[in-house]
């Protein structure tokens, strides 16, 4: 046969081998399979009644509180009643933190009120509170850049806006300030800092999140002031450079205490050693009820399995479902996975977190072997019909999952629009009515879609680039 029919005849030979493997037994099964998780998807509530019960019966459960232990043992009846293979918590030692109360007045020279909240973790203030002028910054470059003479004795305001972003990016050039911030300040010796809250609303409401302190150099109170009242600062210095502020805070850092991860597995029934991951957390700040913080992700994940648990047959890998403990206070319990996990962390196939609130999920970005990329593209075709958009190789998994890459495991993003998450997120305002049901129901129907496909993978996702 001549080398030019040869060329001819391939394409009519692999055409006949995929229409071949698109009709076997196994492949009808998984279209089955696929039809019936997007239709009970679409029908399902399963995900706001979670979240629902969880912010009503539980509500704010901060890592290291009473409420924390109650919502484990809500997850655990959760899945328990759900009917989960397996069902298990695993240890984790977690900071205990009390806010207590939190205020500031400007004295002078024009005397107001201003709405604020501690940071997590901050120290509070000496009884009688602590009164001194301000110094306002533009962000944390300037404040690094500021003298020490500048800074001696102040308050230090970090003035940074968040812009309001569907990617969330405009949170990420502002946190770090809130992080940050109280340390660097301190070692340029000044006594309290606040920073305009790193939200993207207008709301009198101040939005809470961890800060972080440095052994080495000493604890000074952090605050987050509401944005309108960083705005009512920057009219004030508009009259006057001399603002004085007295500020008052009763929290406190109290020890440390067990909190757990709450997992449950549906076993896989030819590879069951091997998993893929799906996680949220299950702890929130105490401000609201953590509805969109992170008790979306718990139902979106959830029900998401639970689809794959009513299967006529389990797919090939393990799904299992882990509802990390104190994300919020420096992903303590996904460290703590890692950790537990440490002998079996090579058998986990690929992970994932939803943890951006309730949107629209509309992208999905992969962080696996480059070689399989494409490849891996036309496994998961079925999850555009979702009107979702198969994205890059750069995923990050989300915050807990974030540090699973450096150690190797594969890992996606399924992006949701956060365009409105900043104006709810670490805030009062975090409460069930900010979801819809209906977007719920298309990210519970794009995980399940996603765990089963990749249960059910053939491609080799390892090595990954950024181990």
């Amino acid at each position: 046969m001549k080398k030019q029919h040869i060329k001819k005849c391939i394409p009519l030979i692999l055409l006949v081998l995929i229409g071949c493997q698109s009709h076997s037994p196994q492949n009808k099964q998984q279209e089955k399979d696929i039809t019936k998780i997007k239709q009970k998807a679409s029908e399902s509530t399963l995900a706001y009644e979670l979240v629902e019960s969880l912010t009503v019966e539980v509500g704010p459960r901060l890592a290291g509180s009473d409420k924390d232990l109650l919502a484990v043992k809500w997850a655990e009846k959760t899945f328990t009643r759900l009917g989960f293979d397996k069902v298990y918590k695993e240890a984790v030692q977690v900071p205990v933190w009390h806010r207590g109360t939190a205020s500031a007045n400007v004295i002078a020279p024009f005397q107001q009120p201003l709405v604020i909240t501690a940071l997590g973790g901050s120290v509070g203030t000496p009884e009688m509170g602590i009164q001194a002028n301000i110094i306002r910054l533009d962000n944390l470059d300037a404040l690094k850049a500021a003298s020490a003479a500048q800074v001696k004795n102040k308050i230090v305001f970090i003035d940074h806006k968040t812009r309001k972003t569907k990617t969330g990016a405009g949170y990420g050039e502002t946190v770090a300030g809130r992080s940050q911030g109280a340390m660097i300040a301190a070692e340029k010796g000044a006594v309290a800092i606040l920073i305009r809250s790193i939200g993207t609303d207008s709301d009198r409401m101040a939005h809470t999140g961890i800060m972080k302190y440095h052994d080495t150099i000493k604890k000074i109170p952090a605050a987050a002031m509401s944005n309108p009242d960083a705005d009512l600062i920057n009219a004030m210095l508009k009259r006057s450079s001399d603002i004085t502020l007295n500020l008052k805070m009763s929290s406190s850092r109290q020890g440390f205490t067990q909190s757990y991860n709450v997992i449950a597995e549906v076993t896989g029934h030819s590879k069951p050693q091997e998993i893929v991951l799906i996680s949220a957390h299950l702890d929130s700040w105490d401000e609201g009820t953590g509805a969109l913080d992170d008790g979306a992700g718990v139902g979106i994940v959830t029900a998401a399995a639970k689809l794959i648990q009513d299967l006529p047959k389990k797919p090939a890998r393990t799904i299992r479902v882990v509802l990390f403990a104190a994300e919020e206070i420096g992903i303590i319990g996904a460290k703590a996975y890692l950790k537990a996990h440490e002998k079996e962390l090579d058998n986990h196939y690929i992970a994932a977190e939803s943890d951006f609130g309730a949107g629209f999920i509309y992208q999905l970005d992969l962080n696996v072997n480059q070689d399989v990329f494409n490849e891996l593209h036309h496994t998961l075709l079925p999850i555009t019909s979702n009107n979702i958009t198969l994205g890059n190789n750069n995923a990050y998994g989300g915050p807990d999952i974030s540090i699973f890459p450096n150690k190797g495991i594969p890992v996606a993003s399924l992006r949701q629009n956060g365009l409105d998450y900043f104006d709810y997120h670490h805030t009062p305002n975090d409460t069930l009515d900010k979801i819809n049901p209906k977007k719920l129901q298309q990210n519970v129907a794009a995980y399940a879609l996603f765990a089963y496909l990749m249960a059910q993978s053939n491609s080799e996702l390892r090595p990954i680039k950024n181990k």
